[in-house]
């Protein structure tokens, strides 16, 4: 059942994420824009500017006191909740970033680009600690395993790649989508792991079985 509709951005919204405890919605969009907004009255709390192009990517940090939005403009930006104000911005890659993720503790943000690269930034030292290189096209979806040191990328290139963030290492990669694959997810216990591409594909591994 439909519980509410919500008139957020004068353009498209690219990126929609839910608060780790307060019952508050981030949203990020074209219009180069992230706002919270409170879920039961749709009040907006807060906005954001900075970008210079669209937000592709919006995720609360686990410890709730900061914002993190990727761009089309290349940068990955921290914001803080209590000054509304953009505490550091990442510059490392050279082409727009698609997707971005945390790891459980909020110390790294991993990213996806269309410069074919992931990077594993830290935030507590404000640099890029790795570049994780494999694929040949647009890296379109990033995301951490649950309580562990696994990331998964999805590219343009068809394929889904699995990488120890400890040595920057691919662990394995997953061949089958015979179009882009656009996003990944693994489940909440770890041990499956969801693609899907642009020709409406889904695909389940098991990665229980494929170790």
């Amino acid at each position: 059942m439909l519980s509410k509709t919500q008139k957020a951005h004068p353009m498209p919204v690219c990126s929609v994420a839910f608060h780790p405890k307060k019952p508050i919605v981030g949203t990020g969009s074209d219009d180069m824009l992230w706002k919270i907004w409170t879920i039961n009255q749709s009040e907006l709390i807060m906005s954001g500017e900075g970008h210079k192009d669209w937000i592709s990517s919006l995720k609360f940090h686990p410890k709730c006191l900061h914002v993190v939005t990727a761009s089309g403009d290349s940068t990955v930006k921290i914001w803080d909740f209590v000054n509304t104000a953009c505490t550091f911005t990442f510059k490392d890659h050279r082409q727009p970033v698609w997707s971005i993720d945390l790891n459980v503790t909020g110390d790294y943000i991993a990213t996806g680009s269309m410069d074919h690269s992931c990077r594993l930034l830290d935030i507590n030292v404000g640099k890029c600690r790795n570049v994780l290189r494999g694929h040949v096209d647009s890296i379109n979806s990033v995301h951490f395993q649950p309580y562990s040191n696994l990331l998964a990328t999805a590219s343009a290139d068809k394929t889904i790649s699995t990488w120890d963030i400890r040595t920057g290492l691919c662990v394995q990669t997953f061949y089958g989508h015979q179009n882009s694959v656009n996003g990944c997810k693994f489940s909440v216990k770890g041990d499956k792991l969801a693609s899907c591409d642009s020709n409406g594909i889904v695909k389940v591994w098991d990665l229980k079985m494929s170790s």
